[in-house]
């Protein structure tokens, strides 16, 4: 159960932090999407709004990095950082229409699983946004 919530919650970033994007795969886009659908309990319609706006997203963060890209200069980590969070931002914005209180709190759940996930707990990242402080470090 956890890989297909980790390779989900990877959709939303990917783009904006790969040295070069891979090839579009419908196939497995399409079954990233199921696997969303089933997750966050979508009805039709919702599945298609959350795609669109998700597409849209991914169409963004890959502009920027392609942008970021033919500048020849290397955008450091606080300007992806901050890049990433500002898309992050609009993709809540744009979902809270769509989606019910419960669905889009499980969707940030996803979205904070892939942020500690990507980051693989190093140090100096801190808690995902919206995270409690109150848990104990790992070791």
């Amino acid at each position: 159960m956890r890989a297909p919530v980790v390779a989900l919650a990877l959709l939303f970033a990917g783009a904006v932090f790969a040295q070069s994007p891979p090839a579009p795969n419908p196939a497995h886009g399409a079954q990233m999407m199921d696997n969303l659908a089933v997750l966050l309990d979508l009805t039709p319609a919702q599945k298609t709004q959350v795609q669109a706006i998700l597409q849209e997203e991914h169409a963004k963060a890959k502009e920027a990095f392609e942008q970021a890209k033919a500048s020849g200069a290397k955008p450091d980590f606080a300007q992806m950082k901050a890049m990433h969070q500002q898309l992050q931002q609009e993709t809540v914005q744009k979902l809270t229409p769509v989606l019910s209180e419960a669905q889009l709190q499980k969707f940030q759940v996803l979205s904070q699983m892939q942020h500690a996930h990507f980051h693989h707990g190093a140090p100096g990242h801190g808690p995902a946004p919206g995270a409690t402080s109150g848990s104990a470090p790992q070791s």
